[in-house]
């Protein structure tokens, strides 16, 4: 399944109202070591290669970043915000893992 830069960021902007994050800037763009990144000053980078996966696995790395603006690591409160958010945050992540991309 396979979507434009345009439907992905519209979906990092609705997550952002959900959680109620201000989002700067987001970009799309090749990344070759990671699936985003973000930055202290609101700023979103994704990579390209998410417009090829399942919107569920672009949710979680969209939910994953935009908490990050919340809980900069991957402690107790970062994981049950994930799951508060998208249930059973795990599965996905381990089927993010499995991606060929990375």
């Amino acid at each position: 399944m396979s979507q434009d830069k345009a439907a992905f960021k519209a979906r990092v902007r609705d997550w952002a109202t959900k959680l109620d994050i201000p989002v700067q800037a987001i970009a799309v763009r090749p990344m070759r070591h990671k699936w985003a990144s973000c930055s202290t000053n609101g700023h979103l980078n994704f990579n390209t290669d998410l417009l090829a996966l399942e919107p569920e696995l672009g949710d979680y790395v969209i939910v994953h970043e935009l908490l990050h603006f919340f809980v900069p690591n991957h402690g107790r409160l970062w994981k049950s915000l994930m799951r508060a958010y998208l249930g059973d945050y795990e599965r996905l992540e381990e089927r993010l893992k499995r991606q060929p991309a990375l």
